[in-house]
């Protein structure tokens, strides 16, 4: 949006209007060596196995598979820049900076028996031929429906608003449960869940399981069409996801759903529960009817 070649108004003016540091308006971002894409795809492949892999572990593994020797340091900043924490208890020894506020976990003990009760929300590391895309799902925690999805080249929060919005233009939930990232927990995310009235759980730190239908979702989707293509660009990427997405919701049976799609789970309870929530008029007129017959 911002347009250098006008002399109406400057760089700095137009980034004032937009609320844009000019910082990010000079900066080139820098290619990503061929090698780190590399060892970024074999990460992606060995974590989705394998969750709960760490750097050491990640490490080892590289050098037996791979033949390469890479050093600890590297595999742990190109696990930060997919945005990956290996999930096992992790002792609490120290206590996180608070830069924003978390929200205790409210599903662990939930017995979750309706759609809208619950949703979920979890970011990924997607590959493309020439670098990488994050993906952002919500998803109704009751029936595995994909409400929503978007894709974005950086870990801010604006494509999970974005998520967030969509989502919300179809229902509201009861909950909204995510882990502890910046993305979930910065004002602006948080605001917008607190003005629909949604209450807000996030998983524990070193909770495995917390989010783990979130974990299953990213599973199927990389081994049923992220590892089976190579996207050209963001374009394909966001085109073959559109596709995958109807399929995963409106055709693939799942079979803890009594192979049932997520859709129509999802839009089957919803109407059982509308038609158990509303009374027929014809049944109350019926019944003032009846009373006024047997009153003398």
């Amino acid at each position: 949006m911002i347009d250098k070649s006008n002399h109406t108004f400057s760089i700095r003016k137009q980034c004032h209007l937009l609320g844009v540091n000019r910082s990010r308006v000079y900066y080139k971002a820098t290619s990503i060596h061929e090698r780190d894409l590399a060892m970024m795809n074999y990460i992606d492949v060995e974590f989705t196995a394998h969750p709960f892999t760490g750097v050491e572990r990640m490490v080892e593994l590289i050098r037996r598979d791979k033949g390469v020797t890479v050093n600890h340091k590297r595999i742990r900043r190109l696990m930060r820049q997919m945005g990956l924490m290996a999930i096992y208890p992790k002792p609490r020894t120290t206590q996180s900076i608070i830069e924003h506020t978390k929200y205790p976990c409210l599903i662990r003990k939930l017995d979750i028996r309706q759609p809208d009760q619950v949703w979920c929300s979890d970011i990924t590391y997607i590959r493309m031929a020439h670098g990488f895309m994050y993906l952002v799902a919500i998803m109704d925690y009751f029936s595995r429906y994909v409400l929503s999805w978007s894709v974005s080249n950086s870990l801010e929060s604006l494509f999970c608003m974005d998520a967030l919005d969509e989502a919300l233009r179809l229902s509201k939930p009861m909950i909204f449960h995510s882990d502890q990232g910046s993305q979930y927990t910065c004002s602006p995310f948080i605001d917008e869940l607190k003005a629909h009235r949604i209450q807000i759980s996030m998983s524990g730190r070193g909770r495995c399981f917390d989010n783990i239908l979130a974990e299953r979702l990213w599973r199927t989707v990389k081994y049923e069409e992220v590892y089976l293509r190579e996207y050209a660009d963001g374009h394909e990427l966001i085109r073959s996801l559109r596709l995958y997405f109807e399929y995963y919701n409106h055709r693939r049976p799942h079979r803890s759903l009594g192979y049932q799609t997520p859709a129509e789970a999802y839009q089957k309870s919803r109407q059982s529960l509308r038609s158990a929530t509303a009374t027929p008029p014809l049944r109350k007129a019926t019944e003032l009817n009846e009373t006024l017959q047997l009153t003398p």
